[in-house]
């Protein structure tokens, strides 16, 4: 016999046991990604982009930093004429103050890429915990923090340094610290929206739920679940760094004569690109491969791990 609506019918004991056990299941945990960072690497390194780019980037960053050890004459020290031809002991002969266009050559990438990699840590670093507290606080403090980021993302980059070096000088130190600037909120808007993502997810929530400190939610719970995004930006910016800090030492704010760098090499000798093109073609080269291998690499990394960089640029 059916019993009436109102009939209050036991629960089957398997069914009250398995309510038990959903009211006292284990809290929910960040889902273990199903590979490691080892095997994001393989799976890269398996892309023909990515060893492609890896081979570019090593070949440019060997020559900046040991070139020094094999640099046949003092980059500084005048050894001939003016734009002397190849020959004798200048292997690809002299720029504008008779000086080794080999050596000044050799001599001319470390500090460019050393500037660069400080200038996209820095400005990464900084952009990264501002978008982290952004995306996580929400409120009148994020909206705080973003809009005023917005404000320096209205500057043109390369406008923001000049105005900043034209007051302030040449120093190495500013034009790190300028180039690190216009990295900032490229990457908190990034990191930002990563987080808001994030912070909805049961983890996170029940780390709240028991008290977890919110620093240690940031670092523990958060930022490992944005760490392929933001690798992918910190590659992108890093290239930008590379040719900002290259076309302001072509402008004349970088390092002053008779110090040398790529840029200042190009500047200093594009009069005359015709009749001694090794001046100005060799930094050229040197910059470009450099860049596009920074781009391959890290455009083979975000398909590895799933990412569209038409979104993440």
């Amino acid at each position: 016999m059916t019993p009436p609506d109102d009939t209050v019918v036991a629960a089957p004991a398997s069914a009250t046991t398995g309510t038990a056990r959903k009211r006292n299941a284990a809290p929910p945990r960040k889902q273990a990604p199903a590979d490691g960072v080892r095997a994001v690497l393989r799976r890269t390194l398996r892309l023909r982009g990515a060893r492609i780019g890896l081979v570019l980037m090593l070949l440019v960053m060997g020559i900046a930093f040991l070139g020094p050890l094999f640099s046949p004459h003092d980059p500084t020290v005048t050894i001939g004429s003016p734009y002397a031809l190849p020959g004798g002991d200048t292997l690809l002969g002299t720029e504008l103050l008779g000086r080794d266009v080999l050596s000044r050559f050799l001599h001319g990438g470390a500090v460019i890429l050393l500037l660069s990699l400080l200038a996209t840590v820095i400005g990464s670093g900084t952009g990264m915990l501002l978008g982290l507290v952004a995306g996580y606080r929400r409120g009148v403090r994020g909206e705080l923090i973003m809009r005023s980021l917005d404000v320096v993302l209205s500057f043109p980059p390369l406008l923001l340094a000049l105005l900043f070096m034209s007051l302030l000088g040449t120093s190495p130190w500013l034009v790190l610290l300028t180039v690190a600037i216009s990295h900032v909120p490229y990457v908190a808007r990034i990191v930002e929206s990563s987080t808001l993502a994030v912070t909805g997810r049961g983890f996170v929530q029940y780390c709240e739920m028991i008290g977890v400190p919110r620093r240690r939610i940031l670092t523990g719970e958060i930022l490992p679940s944005i760490v392929a995004p933001l690798t992918v930006q910190f590659g992108l910016r890093l290239t930008y760094s590379i040719s900002l800090i290259a076309s302001l030492a072509y402008l004349g704010f970088g390092r002053q004569d008779p110090a040398v760098d790529w840029g200042m090499m190009i500047s200093q000798n594009q009069s005359n690109v015709v009749g001694s093109p090794w001046p100005v073609l060799l930094p050229v080269l040197a910059i470009t491969i450099v860049t596009v291998g920074a781009n391959l690499l890290t455009d083979s990394f975000g398909r590895a791990v799933g990412l569209d960089l038409g979104r993440e640029a």
